[in-house]
């Protein structure tokens, strides 16, 4: 009986630890949407003080466009970890049913015993 209470204890575990993981995935993809606000704002200050906002401009600033570079690049970094977080979401799901059964097996049997 006692594996049974290690199995559930395991995926008790399991089930925080991708908890965790989606909760460190969303932190991130905030933290990058929060960085891509950033260089977007920039940009447009940068716009305003050469007056020019054409990014095919040959006088376009240097800083403008690298800034826009690295906003796009946080932005296909989100697209990918949006793509991880529903792979983890679903995978948090199954283990959270495995963890359920695990729970309602020990229940069971917990119950069995004391009636023994």
């Amino acid at each position: 009986m006692k594996s049974r209470e290690s199995l559930v204890r395991l995926k008790e575990f399991q089930v925080n630890e991708k908890r965790r993981q989606l909760q460190q995935l969303q932190m991130m993809m905030a933290e990058f949407d929060r960085m891509t606000k950033d260089l977007e704002s920039q940009i447009v200050i940068e716009e305003k003080r050469s007056g020019i906002s054409d990014p095919t401009h040959f006088a376009y600033p240097t800083f403008a466009k690298a800034a826009r570079q690295r906003a796009d690049n946080l932005q296909v970094s989100i697209r990918e970890l949006q793509a991880q977080e529903e792979a983890l979401e679903g995978a948090l799901e199954e283990m959270q049913e495995e963890y359920a059964k695990a729970a309602a097996i020990e229940e069971r049997d917990g119950g069995l015993r004391a009636r023994a």
